[in-house]
């Protein structure tokens, strides 16, 4: 039974599956296999420079003709970064202080000073997508401005922009993108939302969520948010969604950039327990817990404003992963990972979740 959707003629892929552009784990090879198997494979460009991005766009060009995309964040705090010098001395001694806790736990020096900035990397990134005519422009975390889509589209690439509440659809549609993913509240990763929201707030679930969207605009909707496998994917088709956004699951593949012990506490995983955290990059986002989300939140210290968090931190996330240790390393993750049993290639999650979608549709048609 064919899988073919609006999202596949519109983009000219095999199978209405996207992996997610999730920033420490989408690379070009996880994305050049996910694209050459059928789906639409999307390149991480957060914090990259635009000799990089541009790196890795050809580096997916030379191994697939396939469509590919490349994921942006498009965040308030990030268009200027925020200014370390802005931020009270006070807050940055406090976060700095609770940090070297971290610190000392792993045998690293502490830190008393500022925070560096996160470069100002967005418009040459946007140039480099521009002049490299990549067939889609991810966004995630932000509403991209009619000027920049009509840029988008004199150059033939598609636009696609995450949401997580009805209201930032319109707005997103408005402002003329070809694609809406819904991210439903199940979802690892950050919140898409473009100003930082309280904790509890855009975390609509995905069954609730993605009907309204439907219902609310006129373009495609993408369905995200606890989708690991084929059931998953004909559920979203059956919210009137055209296809499925994958981040969890491609996580854990071969080919995924995201650390060892990332992907062996996701396979631990029963997807029971994932809490939201605000510790890894100041924006809340879904991760599996760890004695750095707990022990931050129980410490009270304040976090530094988006991304300027994780760089403050960086040093611990990366002597973590270095040492194996999980409990102070970064873990996002979804609700969706007790449905994750494996660390198979990319290519084999695309045509395994088309294959299990196939048989379900089958299995409904014959059960009338």
């Amino acid at each position: 039974m064919s899988l073919r959707t609006a999202l596949c003629d519109l983009l000219g892929i095999e199978y209405p599956i996207v992996q997610s552009g999730m920033g420490s784990a989408a690379g070009p090879e996880l994305a050049a296999e996910v694209s050459r198997a059928g789906g639409l494979g999307i390149v991480a460009g957060l914090g990259v420079t635009s000799d990089e991005l541009r790196k890795r766009i050809r580096h997916v060009r030379s191994v697939t003709d396939r469509p590919f995309g490349v994921n942006q964040w498009l965040h308030t705090e990030l268009r200027p970064p925020a200014d370390p010098a802005r931020v009270p001395p006070t807050t940055m001694g406090a976060v700095q202080q609770e940090l070297n806790v971290f610190r000392e736990r792993l045998g690293i020096p502490a830190v008393d000073g500022p925070a560096p900035g996160m470069p100002d990397l967005i418009d040459a990134e946007f140039e480099v997508i521009l002049e490299e005519r990549v067939p889609v422009w991810s966004i995630g975390l932000g509403n991209p401005v009619p000027a920049m889509v009509r840029r988008c589209h004199e150059r033939g690439i598609k636009v696609m922009a995450m949401v997580a509440t009805v209201e930032d659809a319109r707005a997103v549609e408005k402002n003329g993108v070809d694609i809406i993913v819904a991210q439903g509240g199940e979802a690892g990763g950050h919140r898409s939302t473009w100003i930082k929201q309280p904790r509890e707030a855009a975390n609509v679930a995905t069954l609730t969520l993605v009907p309204q969207v439907v219902d609310s605009v006129r373009v495609p909707v993408v369905a995200a948010g606890g989708i690991a496998d084929g059931r998953g994917l004909v559920a979203a088709l059956a919210l009137g969604a055209v296809g499925a956004l994958l981040g969890t699951r491609f996580v854990a593949t071969r080919e995924s950039m995201a650390s060892e012990v990332w992907k062996k506490r996701l396979l631990e995983s029963d997807g029971a327990h994932t809490t939201l955290t605000e510790a890894y990059t100041g924006l809340w986002a879904r991760s599996l817990p760890n004695r750095y989300t707990e022990d931050y939140a129980a410490s009270g210290a304040p976090v530094l404003p988006a991304l300027m968090q994780q760089r403050a931190a960086q040093d611990i996330f990366t002597t973590a992963a270095r040492q194996g240790d999980a409990e102070h390393s970064m873990l996002y993750a979804g609700q969706s990972t007790g449905l994750v049993h494996d660390v198979p290639g990319a290519a084999e999650v695309v045509e395994r979740i088309a294959r299990e979608a196939r048989a379900v549709l089958e299995r409904l048609a014959t059960s009338r």
